[in-house]
């Protein structure tokens, strides 16, 4: 067994947190599965609807028992962009419209749902661990979690916004290094300034907050799970070593192309939805490359290529889908989720006996961890 101070805030077994990832991977059984084998579950609910969000958690407590949490998209205060540039934007989508076989200039749909609204579900059905990105909600808004006592965890990709939600009143906070797929939970800074990778962003955060920080970034197996903890955090968040699970929702294309890509296969792009994230080069990533205009920021650019998005699952097509996915991809396996919940503990648990015995050998008595934060292993 790994006891950290954060399977002990959380009553989880082990320290393993699966990434809350919108947009269908994230199904019930996904969730269910992860926290009955002593990981914590996450639903990933940013783009839901308030009562599909109410479904999903409850047929997730059908399934188990077990804390889980459940994940949604701080809304960001920005400028709507001009009239011409969403214009211009959908006019130079129109072609890969046309490629796909679907209508022209289609009406703008719904770019968000209402936060306040999802937030308002998660109250009413209690879910055990509250989790966001893209920015701090206000403080009404997490008064309210603590007062439920759901344990609140937000994102962070420098140490000056881990501190930000250190200071808001987060419980937790996940380290997300630059290796990390899907979107990037920049707020405080440029994109580009923060793509620190993983193993540098946690000690560094480690030293600066007091809280629990969660490590998150390519990390896929046990290997990572002890590198991590050596670093001083209290648990990993894995997303891309459970996107090709067998309870994963993700399209069976996107699956493919995970088990068949390399580590040097992705790229971080603002093309499908006007925020930066991490996924298999596409052909519509590399044609978007020379669009001459701006690009509208999100969630406007993600509501325009919808359309795009959805025609080309539809067809299987994946030169048009977004295929998140982290770095380290080339080492996720089309196992059950429990399986790689416990593999992961198995290997990890291996890896800190040898270790610990190395250390014997040398006579240095140190502990895996005797930085700012230890662990204890049982």
């Amino acid at each position: 067994m790994m006891n950290t101070l954060l399977t002990r805030k959380l009553n989880i077994r082990y320290p393993i947190l699966q990434a809350p990832m919108a947009g269908g991977p994230t199904t019930a059984d996904l969730v269910a599965s992860v926290s009955n084998a002593g990981g914590l579950g996450s639903l990933g609910a940013g783009y839901l609807p308030p009562e599909q969000i109410r479904t999903a958690i409850r047929e997730i407590k059908q399934r188990t028992d077990r804390p889980f949490g459940v994940n949604l998209f701080v809304p960001e205060s920005s400028i709507p962009p001009e009239d011409a540039i969403i214009d211009a934007m959908n006019h130079h989508l129109n072609t890969f419209r046309a490629e796909l076989g679907i209508a022209p200039n289609p009406s703008i749909p719904k770019a968000a749902e209402s936060f306040e609204e999802q937030v308002q579900v998660l109250l009413e059905e209690h879910v055990a661990v509250f989790s966001f990105t893209f920015g701090i909600p206000s403080r009404e808004i997490l008064q309210s979690m603590k007062q439920q006592g759901i344990f609140v965890i937000g994102t962070a990709t420098t140490v000056h916004e881990a501190g930000a939600l250190e200071t808001a009143g987060v419980d937790a906070i996940v380290a997300q290094g630059s290796e990390a797929g899907g979107h990037r939970g920049t707020f405080l800074t440029s994109t580009a300034d923060a793509r620190v990778g993983t193993m540098a962003l946690v000690p560094q955060m480690v030293d600066h907050v007091t809280v629990p920080v969660i490590a998150s970034g390519g990390i896929m197996d046990g290997r990572g799970l002890v590198a991590s903890l050596a670093l001083g955090a209290s648990a990993v968040q894995m997303g891309t070593a459970f996107l090709a699970s067998v309870e994963s929702g993700a399209h069976a294309v996107h699956k493919q192309k995970i088990l068949s890509s390399r580590e040097d296969s992705t790229e971080v792009t603002d093309a499908y939805s006007g925020k930066a994230a991490r996924g298999i080069l596409t052909d519509f990533m590399k044609a978007m490359r020379d669009y001459p205009g701006a690009v509208p920021a999100y969630p406007l650019q993600h509501a325009l290529t919808r359309d795009i998005r959805q025609a080309a699952a539809k067809a299987s097509n994946p030169a048009y889908m977004s295929l998140w996915a982290g770095q380290g991809l080339r080492l996720a396996r089309e196992h059950a989720a429990a399986d790689i919940v416990e593999q992961s503990v198995e290997q990890a648990m291996l890896l800190m006996k040898r270790l610990g015995h190395f250390g014997s050998e040398a006579g240095s008595g140190d502990s895996l961890c005797n930085g700012h934060r230890s662990i204890d292993a049982e």
